[in-house]
């Protein structure tokens, strides 16, 4: 089963691919897709879902996980992320790609088994867990990468005889 996560962001939307099977996790690539604050934000949400577009085209994943908008750090991000995060879902859909959206502290706990972990355990336990030379880099990129394992760790109905190999 091959795994897309999406950490949305208007300046930068991080993406992460997994293949999952047979009780293992492989990275297969991530990156970000990044918008310049010199544009008008309908163009920059045009970028966004143009690129997510040949990411799935690129990777043909089976699901995809995306991290939630959380206000508690950063509020006046929040409207740019909603912006971008419903580009993300809009795209999905007309894909055919079946999202289920996660909170920050879910995806950690899924990773990490704590959700109030930092940015370094987390990325180092994603090295781990996708058996990675180096930490996943950007955060943007580590972060979705935490999504698509925390989407493939929450299966729904239906979905886990996928993840049986079955």
């Amino acid at each position: 089963m091959r795994v897309l996560g999406i950490d949305p962001g208007l300046a930068n939307t991080g993406w992460g691919i997994i293949d999952a099977g047979g009780g293992k996790l492989r990275h297969v690539s991530h990156g970000t897709i990044t918008t310049s604050s010199q544009e008008m934000n309908g163009r920059r949400l045009l970028a966004i879902r143009n690129e997510l577009i040949e990411i799935v085209r690129t990777y043909k994943p089976d699901i995809a996980g995306i991290e939630s908008i959380y206000f508690s750090r950063n509020q006046t991000s929040a409207i740019p992320v909603a912006q971008a995060m419903g580009v993300v879902l809009v795209t999905c859909e007309e894909l055919d790609l079946r999202v289920e959206s996660f909170s920050p502290p879910r995806i950690k706990q899924a990773v990490v088994g704590v959700g109030r972990a930092d940015k370094e355990q987390m990325q180092e336990l994603l090295r781990l867990i996708l058996g990675l030379k180096e930490p996943p880099r950007p955060d943007h990129a580590a972060d979705a990468l935490a999504a698509a394992v925390c989407r493939y760790n929450y299966l729904s109905p239906g979905e886990d005889a996928k993840k049986a190999g079955m």
